[in-house]
């Protein structure tokens, strides 16, 4: 485009930055900060290095500050999101400690939960019964005695050699055992000659029976779970169920001691304590004596080759219940705070640029642009277009119309008092072969507007 006239060049700059682009120096998109964004589309085809060799166009002055604010702002939001997660993390955890202290677990005499068993231990100390909570087999055997009763909690988790220990614990105490829900199992072990006679089928039974803990308590909740069957001398059969009781007392040895079979565990639970006799049965088969030794078996003790205390457990079955609500608190908190920082993509909208930039820099680096690309035709349609515009808001013509030909070159003709011209081959016409020709098309448009705003 070089040899042009200094006129027909600044025409030319000015074609250019036609309406919809002059507004570009005081605002831009913010998704697109500087002042390359605002290129039109077509020249795309210029690409990168095209806009790096255009010093002119004034982009890597402004861009510098606006990359750098945003950079802070980000960095700012990043410690606002981090210091609001480390405060939530905190509470979590502080959350979890409070409670797993109070959140022991199935069956555990210090335990509140509906599943736990502390409303029990609770009433049997109001009846000067102390509660030991033991997880060995070995601190077990060692604290019984004949005033002393042995709750086993889950009797076939223990391995050969528990089930070896507690066997001897009821021989020589003379005390009562308890074995809560015991399958055949650990029923070979801790008490021979008993088999189970598969599940019962009511939860809540009559005792039938002449023990006075069964017939004090009345109907209690004792099915639901295991039934027994024996043939030893002096048991006694109570709560049946299809004819096998669900709990089962029997002589143990010389001693004076005996061992209570209870198929179910529902009667030492804190939401089924209220219910039925259960409470009174409980205190009665518990409270016999002035010590209560519960054993829960511990992980150590357990027979990791058979029973349903030695199958694999998943990684949250392994996670105290505190520690999983504290876990859940986190993860809720952390997807509150992901949604209340999350990117929303909506319509593009504009703010100052941190530096002012003149139209004139931003149009002569387009130009550049359009001349290394070769885009004479993008060039001639901007320069027309835009000459087409100011024409038809001289001579009256509608700007919905001004780019149609049957409405502006009658009306721009109108206006000319010189030599005869092609109007519309000048507003409508053929790209430019070359760079000369597109030059001339910019004198003769700008020709043709001084002459129609003039006349």
């Amino acid at each position: 485009m070089s040899g042009r006239s200094p006129q027909g060049a600044e025409r030319t700059a000015a074609a250019l930055s036609d309406p919809e682009h002059r507004s570009a120096p005081e605002e831009t998109p913010r998704r697109a900060p500087g002042p390359a964004a605002t290129a039109p589309a077509a020249a795309t085809t210029a690409t990168a290095p095209a806009a790096a060799q255009a010093p002119a166009a004034g982009g890597a002055p402004g861009a510098e500050p606006g990359r750098a604010l945003g950079t802070g702002t980000r960095k700012r939001a990043i410690r606002r999101t981090a210091a609001v997660l480390a405060v939530l993390a905190a509470g979590a955890v502080i959350l979890a400690a409070l409670n797993s202290g109070t959140r022991h677990g199935h069956l555990d005499p210090r335990s509140a939960d509906p599943t736990g068993s502390r409303a029990v231990a609770e009433l049997l100390k109001e009846r000067g019964v102390t509660t030991r909570v033991v997880t060995t087999a070995r601190e077990a055997a060692d604290a019984t005695g004949p005033r002393t009763t042995l709750l086993v909690t889950d009797p076939d988790r223990l391995g050969a050699r528990q089930r070896s220990a507690i066997r001897s614990a009821i021989d020589l105490s003379g005390g009562r055992t308890v074995l809560l829900a015991p399958g055949d199992h650990s029923l070979s072990d801790l008490s021979p000659g008993v088999r189970t006679e598969g599940d019962a089928g009511s939860d809540d039974l009559d005792p039938r029976c002449a023990l006075p803990a069964a017939t004090s308590a009345g109907r209690a909740g004792t099915g639901g779970d295991l039934r027994y069957t024996t043939a030893l001398p002096g048991a006694t059969a109570c709560y049946p169920s299809g004819g096998h009781p669900t709990l089962l007392v029997l002589p143990t040895g010389t001693t004076g001691g005996d061992t209570v079979l209870l198929g179910s565990e529902t009667i030492l639970l804190n939401e089924s304590l209220a219910e039925q006799g259960n409470a009174s049965l409980a205190l009665q088969l518990l409270g016999s004596r002035p010590d209560l030794v519960w054993y829960m078996p511990s992980l150590a003790d357990s027979d990791p080759g058979t029973g349903p205390g030695g199958q694999d457990k998943s990684l949250l079955e392994l996670v105290p219940a505190g520690w999983s609500w504290a876990l859940l608190q986190l993860f809720l908190a952390a997807t509150l705070a992901a949604l209340w920082r999350a990117r929303r993509l909506g319509p593009l909208v504009t703010e100052k640029l941190p530096v002012a930039i003149r139209a004139s820099e931003t149009t002569e680096g387009r130009a550049r642009l359009y001349r290394k690309a070769g885009a004479r035709d993008r060039a001639a349609t901007v320069l027309r277009a835009a000459t087409r515009e100011r024409l038809a808001a001289l001579v009256g013509v509608p700007p919905t119309q001004a780019h149609e030909p049957a409405a502006l070159v009658p009306a721009v003709s109108a206006r000319l008092t010189g030599e005869p011209r092609d109007v519309t081959a000048l507003l409508f016409g053929t790209t430019p072969s070359d760079d000369a020709a597109l030059v001339a098309l910019a004198d003769h448009l700008d020709a043709l507007e001084r002459e129609v705003r003039t006349s």
